[in-house]
């Protein structure tokens, strides 16, 4: 075998084990959401199609999911929001505005990133004790806000740079001011890398566990992932069959919101990236 064949073998070898890999553990939540029996790879049993399973967790009412589903979906769009509006305001003030300091400032907002949010948790209880805030959606709204915030404000200032400062100069010659600057002049110009901020908040705070975790206690504010887990208590057994089902159902729309719109994210995290 010559080297052009073997380099072509390996890299399909390659992209076949890197599609693989990751997707196995999707398509066996898929098949056992769908199958009678969920230890249907055992040698005593078979596959056997049923969609009961989805019927379980959409019909009875000791499961929940549609209002995990709508408190999910109000959290993290309204945590997306307010990130990417601060992070907007944020990147365009460090981009445009001269102040010492703010290469530190950049750098302490990474650092304050990577704290393990589980030394964080027992405080935040407190706190949200304290306001009498526990089993709320603001409960969850300002921490994942805060969570998601250092990467929006990367994500931005990374954009904002690349965006010429003679449309600022433009539009002060016009009258406009700094804010005005921002929402008639640089959104439009930066929608691309804003959406896709926006995106990538949106399905981080939907996918968080640990906070919705500590800081709900019922389906009133309680969100997806912490739903699911708590099914085997809901039940008084592990109702594998409806936990694949509600995965998959929550799943399935996270992936197809990625695949319409990867153009977009990378369009967004990257054209920030090149001068020119």
């Amino acid at each position: 075998m010559n080297e052009g064949r073997l380099k072509s073998l390996l890299l399909v070898i390659g992209g076949i084990v890197t599609f693989l890999v990751p997707l196995t553990p999707f398509f066996y939540m898929v098949l056992t959401g769908l199958s009678e029996h969920h230890d249907f790879l055992s040698a005593d049993k078979s596959f056997v199609f049923t969609l009961s399973h989805f019927h379980a967790v959409l019909a009875s009412e000791s499961s929940h999911f549609m209002a995990f589903v709508r408190n999910t979906l109000i959290v993290s769009a309204a945590s997306a929001v307010i990130s990417v509006c601060i992070a907007s305001m944020a990147a365009y003030a460090v981009t445009r505005l001269s102040f010492r300091g703010k290469m530190a400032f950049m750098l302490v907002i990474l650092a304050l990133s990577m704290f393990p949010p589980i030394s964080l948790v027992g405080y935040l209880f407190k706190l949200m004790s304290g306001l009498g805030w526990i089993n709320t959606y603001q409960a969850l709204v300002f921490p994942y806000v805060a969570w998601t915030l250092p990467l929006s404000l990367w994500i931005l200032v990374s954009y904002f740079s690349n965006i010429p400062r003679d449309l600022d100069r433009a539009g002060l010659v016009d009258g406009c001011s700094r804010l005005q600057i921002l929402i008639k002049v640089i959104f439009p110009v930066a929608a691309p890398g804003i959406f896709s901020t926006a995106l990538l908040s949106f399905i981080f705070a939907f996918n968080e566990f640990m906070f919705a975790l500590m800081l709900t206690t019922d389906y009133s504010a309680r969100t997806i992932p912490v739903g699911i887990a708590l099914f085997e208590g809901l039940h008084g057994q592990i109702p594998w069959g409806e936990i694949m089902a509600a995965a998959t159902m929550t799943t399935i729309p996270v992936v197809i919101l990625a695949l319409i719109f990867q153009r977009r994210i990378i369009q967004g995290l990257t054209r920030g990236a090149v001068k020119g």
